[in-house]
């Protein structure tokens, strides 16, 4: 049975963040499950872009468990995603089963949000309202990617391939991770 990721959709996510996350995942041979934080109904992103979920995320939720939740960034997507109850349950329901959660960009604030991955080692976007929260009640780090146990966190959109490479060689194996990004040219 192939893993499965959630990928938790909210207004001004940064839709680069999301749709590489998506893709990569899917050509590793991950099902993934675009869920809207607010329905079904298509999402207005960071730079305008809409994209249409594959679900609600009440639908999602029942669906589970998933192998791995994905929060992309953007400022405003991963306020959203901080601010939402359901959110919160999934992700600590996730954390407590030992199962992976991934966040990039301005995501990590979501974890912080619901108290995910205290005292971990994680990156963000490195503005200083990202970085300056996080430091402190995480192990700040400046790199690209960064795996603490079920926890991995990436910095932005050009950290995009490397996050779903990432989760991809976490999920499916090396291998897999290495014939997708070759056939990326990356």
């Amino acid at each position: 049975m192939s893993p499965r990721a959630l990928v938790l959709l909210a207004t001004g996510a940064e839709e680069m963040e999301t749709v590489i996350t998506v893709d990569v995942l899917r050509r590793g041979g991950v099902e993934v499950v675009v869920a809207g934080l607010d329905g079904e109904t298509a999402v207005t992103c960071s730079r305008d872009v809409k994209i249409a979920p594959d679900t609600s995320l009440a639908a999602a939720a029942t669906q589970g468990p998933y192998d791995c939740i994905v929060l992309p960034g953007g400022g405003p997507g991963a306020a959203a995603l901080g601010a939402s109850a359901e959110v919160g349950k999934l992700l600590q329901e996730q954390d407590a089963a030992g199962r992976m959660i991934a966040a990039i960009c301005a995501a990590p604030t979501a974890l912080l949000a619901h108290k995910i991955g205290l005292g971990k080692n994680l990156t963000s976007y490195p503005a200083p309202a990202f970085k300056e929260k996080l430091t402190g009640p995480y192990n700040y780090l400046e790199e690209n990617v960064v795996v603490d146990g079920n926890l991995v966190t990436s910095r932005g959109p050009g950290t995009s391939f490397d996050f779903g490479l990432k989760l991809v060689e976490i999920m499916v194996g090396e291998d897999k991770m290495k014939e997708v990004a070759s056939a990326m040219l990356l």
